[in-house]
């Protein structure tokens, strides 16, 4: 947009410090993560992923971390300009550091649009290649760190894409975490998935419950499952992006 501001229908997002900008992966995670009163938020960036659930979640307490100082003057201001400032906490730290902190579970909810691209390229922008590159924030330190801060059956979410979707799955497996839901989402019906809403939960799950979902239709128009999952959120003839970050 010209202005570098995603509005939304309660909120607006302001890019312009943030390496990684809004996109569909946030808008898929921020409307299927699973959410609850005291809900943390790895690695805000803009603070996207905070105000969707802040807005899902009335009565929330939200912690977003974020350590890449210029997402969080992004972030900071977002938050301020929110209607949801006094339930938005935020804290210029890494997830590594901020484990440091705490030695016993606090969340019900954890969410996070994590960095997967451990084996391309390192990209010149240092804050673009923290957001993207698994060097920054390691799955199996992710995991067992969600793990560590969620209550008893609490849940984590998180967005994954094909190609590190084994090894995440591995990952969450030995930090103790059960698969709880799975959302296979499809850009069009006759590709196969480009992401994958992952939803663990720390307790016991008898069996995953597994869906599929597309974007868009055979003739390229948004579905009406999209359409529906974003209706809260996005403001009508914005036409905000259905494709997925590369």
């Amino acid at each position: 947009m010209p202005d570098n501001v995603f509005r939304y229908k309660q909120f607006s997002v302001s890019q312009d410090h943030a390496a990684m900008k809004v996109g569909t992966d946030s808008d898929l995670l921020g409307a299927l993560s699973e959410g609850g009163s005291s809900i943390l938020d790895i690695g805000t960036g803009t603070g996207v992923l905070s105000l969707m659930l802040a807005q899902r979640y009335s009565e929330a307490e939200i912690t977003a971390i974020e350590m890449d100082e210029n997402a969080v003057i992004d972030a900071r201001y977002n938050f301020s300009m929110s209607p949801f400032s006094g339930r938005i906490h935020l804290i210029h730290a890494t997830f590594q550091d901020y484990l440091k902190g705490y030695k016993e579970p606090i969340f019900d909810c954890i969410v996070c649009n994590p960095p997967y691209f451990d084996k391309s390229l390192i990209n010149p922008n240092v804050g673009r290649e923290r957001a993207r590159h698994s060097s920054s924030l390691p799955f199996s330190v992710l995991t067992q760190g969600a793990f560590d801060l969620l209550r008893e059956n609490g849940v984590f979410s998180t967005n994954v894409p094909p190609e590190a979707l084994s090894v995440f799955k591995a990952e969450a497996r030995i930090a103790g975490f059960q698969l709880y839901k799975e959302y296979q989402i499809k850009s069009v019906p006759e590709k196969e998935p480009k992401r994958y809403i992952l939803v663990y939960k720390k307790g016991k799950v008898e069996s995953p419950i597994v869906k599929t979902f597309c974007m868009r239709n055979s003739d390229r128009s948004r579905s009406e499952w999209y359409i529906e999952l974003m209706k809260d959120f996005h403001v009508p003839g914005k036409g905000y992006r259905l494709e997925v970050q590369k």
